[in-house]
């Protein structure tokens, strides 16, 4: 789609197009036919396309914005890149506590963390490089009845300098897909590195390396329902920790950091022993930020083994930070003898749970050649430099 297709889909006619085509994709499972009952109101094929892909993006859009996604408008690329609403949500609340009253979103895409931040009654504006996205961008503020200002610039050469905070989330593909070197995303690494010199928030990917963390920054990893989406970068004017994870949820939030690990200083000391009555699986957003012994403190346990992400305990603990389970029984870890004592059980489904052990789930699965009526969770870990397996139950999730 571009800019021109997209300016006439906010138009009265492109409007009363873009209902329709939301009742056609409704009536419809054939895309073919789709576009045929859109053709035969009289539309051009251009028409008929942006607004039969915006009423599909709008439906797949609601999984990271929910009942706003009807009213707002995406592009194939900048409804992948967007931030989920809940977790864009929680960043502009923590950063409305923090007092500031204007923000720069260098780089907004199609507007997804603007909407949050103007949401949250900051004085919002973003500036894209590409024409759609703004154009998009700025359509979802006056959709959703908000105030910001958008238009197209390079971020990078911008004086900054009005703005209380600047918010930044480096593209990190490219035309020929991911970029691994930092210094060619767009904004590049050096150019992040001197936006963290002030007060500023940068976006990035989960996977991020501890060692390119600057001093004096916090690196926030947060995970929603389960699913490890960022890793936040918080300047010293900001920053509150060195490293956090924040966990959303049904629950609502819950947050952790290094003074929950009574070891940070002393990782010597962290405590590591037999696996007990219960296991805890810690959430990514704690394995990220290198916090699973804050959790061991929270349950009372202790790892497994000082390199796996798996804590133990003889309690069961209800916490946001980790998935419990009740440890039913060891069985064999070899494949052969294990496959026997799945069988003996009569387990026909079965979840595999692997850490620390070269074991691929969905190579094992097969092999095993379940049969029975019964559905277990099998644990496959390391304790001790040695491969071991457990049968267990799930706690119930804290509420």
């Amino acid at each position: 789609m571009d800019p021109d297709a997209f300016a006439w889909l906010l138009t009265p006619p492109g409007q009363r197009l873009l209902a329709r085509a939301e009742q056609v994709r409704a009536e419809h499972a054939d895309p073919v036919a789709r576009a045929a009952a859109v053709r035969r109101d009289g539309a051009e094929a251009a028409q008929a396309s942006a607004a039969l892909t915006q009423a599909e993006l709008r439906v797949r859009g609601a999984a990271k914005f929910g009942d706003l996604a009807a009213r707002m408008y995406f592009t194939p690329d900048g409804l992948e890149q967007a931030t989920r609403l809940p977790v864009a949500r929680h960043r502009a609340g923590r950063l409305t506590a923090a007092t500031p009253h204007s923000l720069l979103d260098l780089g907004c895409g199609i507007g997804g963390d603007l909407i949050a931040f103007a949401s949250a009654g900051l004085t919002a504006a973003g500036v894209d490089t590409d024409p759609l996205r703004v154009a998009v961008a700025r359509a979802n503020l006056e959709a959703l009845g908000l105030p910001g200002a958008v238009r197209v610039a390079d971020g990078t050469t911008l004086d900054l300098s009005p703005f209380d905070v600047v918010y930044a989330d480096p593209a990190r593909r490219g035309a020929r897909g991911r970029v691994f070197d930092a210094e060619g995303w767009t904004p590049p690494w050096s150019f992040v590195t001197s936006l963290l010199r002030r007060a500023a928030i940068v976006k990035l990917a989960p996977g991020l390396d501890h060692d390119l963390v600057p001093g004096g920054i916090e690196a926030e990893w947060v995970s929603d329902g389960g699913d490890v989406k960022e890793v936040v970068l918080w300047s010293s004017w900001l920053a509150s920790c060195a490293r956090r994870a924040t966990v959303l949820g049904p629950g609502g939030l819950a947050t952790l950091t290094e003074e929950d690990d009574p070891w940070h200083l002393t990782p010597a000391d962290r405590p590591v022993g037999e696996v007990g009555e219960f296991l805890y699986e810690p959430d990514g957003a704690v394995i990220r930020a290198g916090l699973v012994t804050a959790v061991a403190a929270g349950v009372g346990g202790r790892l497994v083994d000082p390199r796996i992400a798996w804590v133990t305990g003889d309690e069961a603990y209800a916490t946001p930070f980790a998935r419990g389970y009740r440890v039913v029984e060891e069985v064999p870890f070899r494949e052969k003898p294990l496959r026997a004592a799945l069988r003996e059980r009569g387990i026909g489904s079965l979840t595999i749970k692997t850490r620390g052990v070269a074991v691929t789930p969905e190579q094992l699965r097969p092999r095993l050649a379940l049969r029975g009526d019964d559905a277990a969770t099998l644990v496959l870990t390391r304790v001790a430099d040695k491969g071991r397996a457990f049968l267990v139950e799930p706690l119930s999730p804290p509420r």
